[in-house]
């Protein structure tokens, strides 16, 4: 039987986001499916679990977003499947908080603040910590309560926060975010390359 393939699952994917996980994908020399961008997410979990099938390596970074939508949206119907896959071995999820009042939430293991910081509470939109509410709120997240997801991370917005996940600044929040999942499950995380101002932007 093959080693299932790692995934790192982000409920996210607009073109900001995208950008950001190519990035963060790019320093720390993992796969990142482009594909699975989109908002609402565009494929299904059996189309997203073929293209995962076709990474050169893991883990694989995998975008899924419900576009707001209150009930059970493409993203999370996606998120869901891609979960149930025997051949795929989901390490964890980045949870993208938003301004959305319609979703209950999920509790976090922990987030990264827009600072860089790990706290035991979740964050809002721009990465602040949020003590005061026992659960991350977004737009595709309610879905990760009722999964068996070994660990979740919470971040704001992926690429934003202000301008502190920014492409120009690394898209530092983001980075750290995927290293704390790989380090409470894997536990090591693989070297990444370092930000240079002086370096263009890879995509």
């Amino acid at each position: 039987m093959n080693t299932p393939i790692r995934v790192i699952l982000i409920t996210d994917g607009d073109k900001v986001a995208r950008r950001a996980m190519e990035y963060a994908a790019n320093r720390l020399h993992l796969r990142c499916i482009s594909a699975s961008a989109g908002n609402p997410t565009p494929l299904t979990g059996e189309e997203l679990v073929a293209l995962i099938k076709q990474a050169a390596y893991d883990p694989v970074l995998v975008m899924v977003d419900d576009k707001g939508n209150p009930g059970q949206g493409a993203g999370e119907q996606a998120l869901a499947y891609i979960c149930q896959s025997p051949e795929l071995q989901v390490l964890g999820a980045i949870a993208v908080a938003s301004n959305t009042r319609r979703a209950h939430g999920a509790p976090v293991d922990c987030s990264v603040t827009r600072d860089g910081r790990i706290v035991d509470a979740p964050v809002d939109k721009n990465g602040l910590p949020d003590i005061y509410r026992p659960t991350l709120r977004g737009d595709t997240v309610d879905v990760l309560r009722d999964l068996n997801i070994p660990v979740v991370v919470g971040i704001g917005d992926p690429g934003k926060m202000e301008g502190a996940d920014c492409l120009e600044n690394g898209c530092e929040v983001t980075t750290r975010a995927i290293m704390e999942v790989l380090a409470r499950t894997v536990g090591q995380v693989p070297d990444f390359t370092a930000v240079s101002s002086q370096s263009p932007l890879r995509r």
